[in-house]
């Protein structure tokens, strides 16, 4: 018929075929966050403190191979060490502006879900972060094969190339290294703790020797978001977040891992993160919320040495 309307032509798009909005807003996935619940904040530092927070270490002294005296002899006199690590904080932020026009005439109130996207984005920012500080630590272990590895101890560069992923060997050298060599304090009562990338801890659920974490855990002993289970002493959580943890090796073929006990990183505060909105300018016509906040993160000891040593980095070149 000559003229006939159709839908598919004469509305192929616009207003008048497609003129309804779904009820529902969906938002983007973001990562998991990970490292900031692993950092101890720094008691007694904060608002009209300065910029930065002096931490005071006692170092080991000498052991010596006897200290049996006579009668004829002083008693020898040793060397208390004493050393110091600096933090300084400094300024994070970001904002999203909007007009009341484009609020006013919006199906969706647009500070919702602004203030939304604000906070999670301002979660993985702190968490880079604290991974970066972690990833200051000079312990270095490098998967080799399935069973061994290299040590790298000044963490200035990463120098060698890991050609494994992570398995359950590999946690028991780096759990044994840490207990009779290094001396690590555990992170709570008789465990350590390990934030491990999706890739690494594959390694380890693909190992014939992993055994389920329930044989190690109740279900109340599960503390931390995304815990998946203990091998060797040490208990791991998933980091899913590459801009944390990625791949690494050759071929990246190793997930990384940060293997830490007890004091591993610090976070000095003046202003704790939080969301922030602007006085409205150009008479309530322009408005912006932000996340703004004053803090730091290091590591407490800044060594690879016996007794000071809190971190193992598994990494790659």
């Amino acid at each position: 018929m000559a003229g006939q309307f159709t839908w598919t032509f004469d509305a192929a798009s616009g207003v008048f075929k497609s003129h309804l909005l779904s009820e529902k807003l969906r938002f983007a996935a973001v990562a998991d966050t990970k490292f900031v619940q692993f950092c101890r904040p720094e008691p007694g530092f904060g608002k009209k403190k300065g910029e930065t927070v002096t931490i005071e270490r006692i170092r080991n002294m000498t052991v010596p191979t006897s200290a049996l005296l006579t009668e004829s002899t002083r008693i020898p006199v040793d060397t208390f060490l004493m050393s110091t690590r600096s933090i300084t904080v400094a300024e994070y932020g970001r904002a999203v502006e909007y007009t009341s026009l484009a609020n006013d005439l919006s199906k969706w109130d647009l500070e919702s879900p602004i203030q939304r996207k604000l906070r999670e984005q301002m979660k993985l920012v702190m968490d880079i972060a604290a991974a970066a500080a972690f990833k200051t630590a000079k312990l270095i272990f490098y998967p080799t094969s399935a069973t061994g590895g290299t040590w790298q101890t000044d963490g200035l560069t990463v120098g060698h190339s890991g050609t494994n992923n992570l398995t359950v060997a590999h946690l028991g050298i780096i759990r044994d290294a840490m207990q009779s060599t290094y001396h690590v304090p555990m992170w709570e009562g008789d465990t350590y703790m390990g934030i491990v990338s999706t890739k690494g801890l594959r390694g380890i659920k693909s190992d014939p020797d992993f055994l389920a974490w329930r044989q190690y855990l109740s279900p109340g002993d599960v503390l931390y978001k995304s815990e998946v289970g203990q091998i060797e002493t040490i208990r791991m959580v998933e980091c899913n977040y590459s801009a944390a943890l990625t791949s690494v090796g050759t071929g990246s073929v190793l997930g990384e891992a940060m293997i830490f006990g007890e004091d591993a990183v610090a976070m000095i505060e003046v202003e704790t993160p939080e969301l922030r909105a602007s006085i409205p300018a150009d008479f309530g016509r322009s408005k912006a919320v932000a996340w703004y906040g004053v803090l730091a993160f290091g590591t407490v000891w800044d060594t690879a040495n016996d007794g000071e040593a809190r971190i193992v980095r598994v990494t790659s070149a």
